[in-house]
């Protein structure tokens, strides 16, 4: 728990202070590796095999995204970017009340478990955790067009981090709900 409230510190860094991403990057990057270290020993230990999958599928699909956005299959217009950070505005708010709802012993119904509708959540978080990558690589390329300050390329990489780290979470909600069935 510690780890996380650093982290989520760090993170606040990051948002609000682009100069000190370069030096507080690594940093958060390392609490990083290490919460995934602890979550994907949990969940290999209960469904081994699925960590290798999990990270097959982001990589996959991180560069599946990338060859789409880069030949222009894919493109990042603004009703795009609106719709992506609606629903991830929208996946957010569910989050927090279903932890809400959790930290007075009660859960959201449906969606944390594996029946369909669970599952069917999980691909909706993957397809929009997806879709994030596209906005990732929009804002890089932006940066290189315009010609962003150097320590930019910290802020840029940071959120690719955070995308990718959100993307193989829920890959392995996603797998661990497909194979409780």
């Amino acid at each position: 728990m510690a780890v996380g409230r650093h982290d989520r510190r760090i993170g606040h860094v990051h948002r609000h202070d682009l100069e000190t991403a370069l030096g507080t990057a690594p940093l958060y990057a390392a609490c990083q590796g290490l919460f995934l270290g602890v979550v994907s020993a949990f969940f290999e230990k209960k469904y081994p095999g699925i960590v290798v999958q999990a990270v097959g599928l982001t990589f996959g699909t991180l560069f599946a995204l990338l060859a789409a956005y880069r030949s222009g299959l894919i493109k990042a217009t603004e009703n795009f970017k609106l719709g992506v950070f609606a629903a991830t505005g929208a996946i957010g708010i569910i989050y927090l009340v279903s932890m809400v709802l959790n930290s007075f012993g009660t859960e959201m119904p449906y969606i944390h478990k594996s029946g369909l509708i669970g599952i069917g959540f999980s691909a909706f978080v993957v397809v929009i955790a997806a879709l994030n990558l596209v906005l990732d690589f929009d804002f890089i390329q932006q940066g290189c067009d315009t010609g962003a300050p150097k320590y930019m390329e910290w802020y840029a990489a940071f959120g690719l981090m955070v995308t990718l780290i959100w993307l193989y979470l829920e890959f392995l909600r996603l797998l661990s709900k497909l194979r409780s069935r």
